[in-house]
């Protein structure tokens, strides 16, 4: 743990001439002044494994609809110039606040330096954010002009993308019968987290909430850039508060509530830190997000919360309860602000994200929890006990429907329902589409179109939204049509206090169908009965896996992901203070975030990286679930907490093998603990065997004397040729006599990567003169989705150069460089401009697309000849 000293022990190359267009409207991200990846659909299928309900069918359960985000030309530029982080690193741990502030000022003069030299060329920059405590960098809208020049200026390590990221969970308020608690292992008697801080990375937070007066403190607003944020205060909008950050806040520290709800560091403090709010979004509106450079602003702040330049304020714990979809990119701005944080002895834990399990190789783990500094959490199902009721739908004297179905919410009729039913937007509405809202269930002249009859609607990405709506605009009932849901994942609401059931799809049609003939239609539900849901147990299907972009296991551990109780902002009508159930890895991530904070408690000797070992080594293992999936278990507190032994890293990176002979070679820095020499005892254990023979050599027995730090060298080889793709995995474990076994988790998967790196490469037209207005449209597909029955391999870039070459075949120079790049379709425009940005005489070139895969591996290239006329 850092003290006092004394007391303490490319992005694009292009050039100036060089334009990006972007290529249609379902961008994901914008580069440039026109550069867009097209949504690519990454994967999103079950694991044979998982639960019946496919990942797919939770995202409303865990997420609402993602917006769609213009970040406009806004890029994140980093630096060669060291942090504060790296500073203290590289001087052992070890500075005084004099000499840490006078490191934050330098890395802020070396921004400075370099926007004042790009102004001297014409290039103004304005920082919307600047960073010099995780990382050394900023964020600006910046031209294609300026991008070249940047990537190609000494002073640069690289120039990235900003993206957005989402809250990566969903709330059903009102506690209810079927909430589950965080286990008793994320317990330690008699700590509570007290004097331990917790940065709060999220969405604003209801100050006012009775369970959490008293262990908040003064937020920081980043969206709103002021000293004294509005956090607490008041929510942005009253009317549709901001529900993230209140709910995480209770699952870390809420205490006094209802059913003996708690928080799992009820006595720790949590400083708010506003980074996700409702900004502009692509369609003219205003949506709920965060953007990467925001998230990395708030990081800034969590290690320095007063601002002075001097991190020994920092935070112990930073959860960043957001999710930058399918973007677990090891070495993008958001990896290395969670290194520089960790660095700076702040834990940074993050969910793993909510799209489901993919793989064999690359998943859909999201950022930043791909990074390796992080502490990622995916989510655990432990089943509950939800309610069923007979179901009986008629079209006339026909019965399309008779069967007992589980609630999807938890409120069960006194008496049995019997209705008609009414349909509203199943014609026009589809899911992944925005769900209905309050208005939509009224007509024009303000009279309801469901008052006392059972609402059937679309259960679209958030269907919580239109339950609530339809049950204010007096439905009944409501039916929900297109997805099934796990019983009682809506919670309780006392905004929706209706019975709540999912139809199967073909009812649903039929349904639809006779009320277009104009039918008498109508449904029966009866009284409720209890019934037992084990299908769900184990990890969540929602829950994102299978491997970070650097092969390293991801998730770290698992934890309680659904139904969780917490608070909720607002009262309701009775001036009560609301509370409700929550699912999704920010839910498991923020009792592991509290988890971690009793833990610093318990052994306040524990720096940052020590307190994410022990948090993994102590998690228990989850028979018959994946490596990839759970990583090295669900968190243990008390095992953690009596651990002798901690490692860095935490899980391993070893990749893919192609052929016999294949190795990869990893260290591992043993760490003693505790006052005793330890003897250790080294093995690997194996839950699969894969598609090859796989050996590991590494010293067997091994001695650590106290407090010693020891570096092993761990060999993992290929010593028969793949046959098929099965995935290798399991853990090397080490064992210290008498004490506590420390688990790293491994992952190998086999074969070649499948399919091409770049796609089909058009340019339109191949001659043209240079022109500045009217350039030629290069258009391409870069990285790779490969989907399959079981699940999907997403295959990004770490980066992509399009090169220049003369009529001789000779490299003019990088046209454009674009980093970390997910899978979709790219467009340049292409100006006749040479990397220096002079207009290129007559004559044949050539353009040289070169693909860089994420991890080893060799480029995929391509070439366009194009000719440029007289």
């Amino acid at each position: 743990m850092r003290r006092p000293a004394g007391a303490r022990t490319l992005r694009p190359s292009r050039g100036p001439g060089t334009t990006l267009r972007r290529t249609a409207p379902s961008a994901l991200v914008a580069l440039g002044a026109a550069i867009a990846v097209l949504a690519a659909g990454a994967g999103r299928g079950a694991t044979p494994s998982a639960a019946r309900f496919p990942a797919v069918e939770w995202q409303g359960l865990v997420g609402a609809a993602r917006p769609r985000v213009i970040v406009g030309q806004r890029q994140i530029v980093v630096l060669k110039a060291p942090s504060l982080a790296d500073r203290v690193a590289a001087a052992g741990g070890r500075a005084t606040d004099v000499e840490e502030r006078r490191w934050t000022t330098a890395a802020l003069s070396e921004q400075k330096l370099l926007i004042s030299k790009l102004g001297v060329q014409g290039i103004q920059i304005t920082p919307e954010h600047s960073f010099t405590r995780v990382l050394n960098g900023f964020s600006a809208a910046i031209d294609a002009r300026g991008l070249g020049l940047l990537e190609r200026a000494p002073e640069v390590a690289g120039v990235y993308p900003v993206r957005a990221a989402y809250p990566a969970a969903i709330s059903a308020p009102v506690l209810d019968a079927v909430a589950s608690r965080p286990g008793a292992r994320l317990a330690l008697p008699g700590f509570d987290g007290r004097g331990v801080t917790i940065a709060l990375l999220d969405t604003w937070v209801d100050r006012a909430h009775p369970s959490l007066r008293g262990r908040l403190l003064e937020g920081i607003d980043i969206l709103l850039e002021e000293e004294r944020a509005r956090v607490g205060v008041s929510a942005p909008d009253p009317s549709e508060p901001e529900r993230h950050g209140t709910e995480m806040a209770g699952l870390l520290v809420g205490d006094g509530g209802p059913a003996g709800f708690s928080g799992v560091a009820s006595g720790a403090s949590v400083l708010p830190i506003r980074v996700a709010g409702r900004q502009p979004d692509a369609r003219g509106g205003v949506s709920l997000y965060a953007r990467t450079d925001q998230l990395i602003a708030g990081l800034e702040r969590a290690v320095d919360p007063n601002d002075d330049g001097d991190a020994h304020d920092a935070a112990r714990v930073a959860l960043v309860a957001l999710a930058e979809p399918y973007a677990a990119f090891s070495a993008g701005p958001a990896a290395r602000a969670a290194a520089g944080a960790l660095r700076l002895d702040t834990l940074v834990v993050a969910p793993a994200g909510n799209d489901g399990a993919g793989g064999p190789a690359y998943g859909v783990v999201s950022g930043p929890g791909g990074a390796p500094a992080a502490l990622t959490v995916g989510a655990l199902d432990r089943g509950r006990r939800a309610e069923s009721v007979r179901v009986v739908v008629r079209s006339g004297l026909d019965t399309l429907l008779s069967e007992t179905l589980p609630l999807a919410g938890a409120i069960a009729p006194a008496q049995p329902v019997v209705a008609e039913v009414a349909a509203l937007g199943l014609s026009t509405r589809a899911s992944g589409q925005a769900p209905l809202r309050l208005a939509d269930f009224f007509d024009g002249r303000g009279y309801s179109r469901v008052a006392g009859r059972a609402a059937l609607v679309p259960a679209s990405d958030s269907p919580g939204v239109a339950v609530r709506a339809a049950a204010r605009a007096g439905a009944v009932a409501v039916l929900l049509v297109g997805r099934r849901l796990p019983p009682g994942a809506l919670g309780l609401d006392d905004d929706a206090a209706v019975p709540v059931v999912a139809l199967p799809s073909a009812t649903g049609v039929a349904l639809l169908a006779s009320l277009r003939r104009g039918a008498d239609v109508g449904v029966s539900i009866g009284r409720g009965r209890a019934a037992s849901d084990a299908v769900t147990s184990g990890v969540a299907a929602f829950s994102s896996a299978g491997l970070a972009f650097d092969g390293r296991v991801k998730p770290d551990v698992v934890a309680d992901g659904v139904g969780l109780p917490t608070s909720e902002p607002g009262r309701g009508a009775d001036g009560s203070p609301r509370y409700g159930t929550v699912n999704g890895t920010s839910a498991a991530a923020a009792t592991v975030a509290g988890a971690a904070a009793v833990l610093a408690q318990a052994r306040p000797s524990l720096d940052g990286p020590a307190l994410k070992s022990l948090l993994v080594s102590g998690a228990r293992p989850l028979a018959g679930s994946s490596v990839t999936l759970q990583g090295a278990g669900a968190v243990d507190l008390g095992a953690s907490a009596a651990a002798e032994l901690a490692a860095a890293p935490t899980t391993l990176a070893l990749g893919r093998a192609s052929r016999a002979g294949w190795s990869s070679i990893q260290t591992i820095t043993l760490r003693n603990l505790s006052p005793r020499p330890l003897r250790l005892v080294l093995h690997v254990e194996r839950r699969s065997e894969g598609a090859a023979a796989v050996r590991f050599r590494f010293p067997r027995r091994l001695t650590v004397a106290a407090g010693e730090r020891l570096p092993v060298r761990l060999v993992a080889r290929v010593s028969s040729a793949p046959r098929g793709r099965a995935l290798a995995e399991g853990s090397v474990v080490v064992r210290p006599t008498g004490g506590q076994a420390l688990r790293l988790p491994w992952a190998i998967t086999f074969g070649p990567p499948r399919g091409a790196l770049l796609g089909p490469v058009e340019l339109r037209p191949t001659e043209f003169e240079p022109s500045d207005t009217a350039p030629a449209l290069l258009t391409f597909r870069a990285g790779r989705l490969v989907r399959s029955a079981a699940r999907s391999e997403l295959r990004p870039l770490d980066h992509l150069d399009v090169e220049l070459l003369n009529p001789r075949g000779e490299r003019l120079g990088v046209l454009a460089r674009v980093r970390d790049l997910l899978p979709g379709r790219y467009a340049f425009g292409l100006t006749g401009r040479d990397p220096e940005g002079e207009r290129l005489p007559p004559g044949v070139y050539r353009l040289r697309l070169v693909a860089y895969p994420t991890g080893r591996g060799a480029p995929a290239s391509t070439l366009v000849r194009f000719r440029i006329r007289e």
